[in-house]
């Protein structure tokens, strides 16, 4: 059986992050949704996404299909029932289809089916960016069961200040963490495969670290916070997600955000994630195209793949900044900025597409990667619908 994960109607809900990659690799916990995924079904999946971005990550078809919507996240029931599908049949959950069984060829995931199941089980869905802060610690601990179990951590050194049980620390091979403060009163700590925990890093779970990212001297570190592969953090982080490849190395406080990949937030960047009103934060909707209603009284930070900040910048609380922005300046920025954007409160301008791809080709080369042409023309068809 060939398994595919498709974006599904929540799709634009999840902008900016989804702007540069399909649902299922939005990280959550630990692991992308796509992870989750292929340790639920023993095999690997592919993605039906949008046009513009099926160079990066194609599509595979088979003879024998099965399109999962990849805002659902899978538990056995779930699992189960969709394994047991028949061809043409689909399951759905209150009018929204979760999974399809289809043997025929097809372009999209609009395609007819015969026969309608409702799902009997619980569901959870990826619906909101602020979902993923919101649900990351239900998941950071759900993926460290999944990813622990059976085996055996690397030993924890006796430098490290230790407090609630040393059993809900996993450290990877090749790992360092030396003279730390680690709690796991409140949740299990993740350290991944080359990540380093420096000296004075004080760490409260749920946390993760994923492979060769790394925590600053002196990092102060709340739960629940997933730092992705290959980041640099310092500072005080509350409820943070890195999807990876991201640097907060310096002082500032973020607390109850998302950032994106290839984001740099320079020295005493702050973000705010309290209203002094203590009201309800309202945050940009990409398809409303206006700000709305979260429920949360505690919402940071929203950043798209490859934007920066410069020192001293201050994110008012909601806010939602676009892909490839370059935001500077003193004072409070604005709680929307679209992608491509270059400047301070002071006034906004366009960022010229041509040094936006210079810039990302330097930060690729610094990882030892390429910004090749498929990053490329993804970057020239954001520049022109954002």
């Amino acid at each position: 059986m060939n398994y595919i994960l498709f974006d599904g109607p929540f799709r634009d809900n999840l902008l900016p992050l989804t702007f540069t990659r399909p649902v299922a690799d939005i990280r959550l916990g630990i692991s992308t949704l796509r992870e989750k995924w292929e340790i639920a079904l023993n095999t690997t999946v592919s993605v039906l996404t949008e046009e513009y971005l099926s160079k990066k990550f194609p599509l595979l078809r088979g003879k024998q299909n099965i399109l999962i919507n990849a805002s659902a996240l899978p538990n056995n029931a779930l699992v189960s029932q969709i394994k047991n599908l028949n061809s043409g049949e689909q399951l759905v959950k209150n009018e929204l289809r979760i999974a399809v069984r289809i043997d025929t060829d097809f372009t999209d995931a609009n395609f007819k089916t015969e026969i309608t199941n409702e799902i009997d089980a619980g569901i959870d869905l990826l619906k909101n960016t602020w979902d993923i802060f919101a649900k990351n610690g239900k998941y950071l601990e759900l993926d460290f069961a999944l990813l622990t179990n059976g085996r055996t951590s690397a030993k924890l050194s006796d430098t490290n200040n230790v407090r609630g049980d040393v059993n809900d620390i996993f450290i990877e091979e090749g790992a360092i963490v030396e003279f730390a403060y680690l709690n796991t009163e409140n949740g299990p700590i993740y350290v991944g495969k080359e990540a380093e925990i420096m000296e004075g890093s004080k760490i409260r779970g749920p946390f993760a670290i994923c492979e060769h990212s790394t925590t600053k001297m002196d990092a102060k570190i709340y739960g629940a916070t997933t730092i992705g592969p290959h980041c640099k953090v310092g500072g005080e982080i509350n409820n943070v997600v890195f999807m990876g490849y991201a640097n907060k190395a310096h002082d500032g406080f973020l607390g109850n955000a998302v950032i994106g990949e290839w984001c740099n937030l320079g020295a005493d960047t702050n973000n705010s994630n309290l209203k002094n009103t203590y009201e309800e934060v309202k945050l940009w909707s990409y398809p409303e195209e206006r700000f709305v209603k979260t429920a949360l009284q505690f919402c940071g930070l929203i950043m798209g793949d490859h934007s920066k900040s410069g020192i001293n910048t201050m994110f008012n609380t909601g806010t939602v900044v676009g892909v490839s922005c370059n935001i500077y300046g003193a004072g409070f920025q604005r709680n929307f900025i679209p992608s491509f954007s270059w400047g301070s409160p002071a006034g906004m301008k366009p960022y010229n597409l041509k040094k936006a791809i210079q810039v990302a080709e330097a930060v690729y080369a610094r990882r030892g990667k390429d910004f090749d042409q498929r990053e490329k023309e993804i970057f020239d068809y954001l520049s022109k619908v954002d």
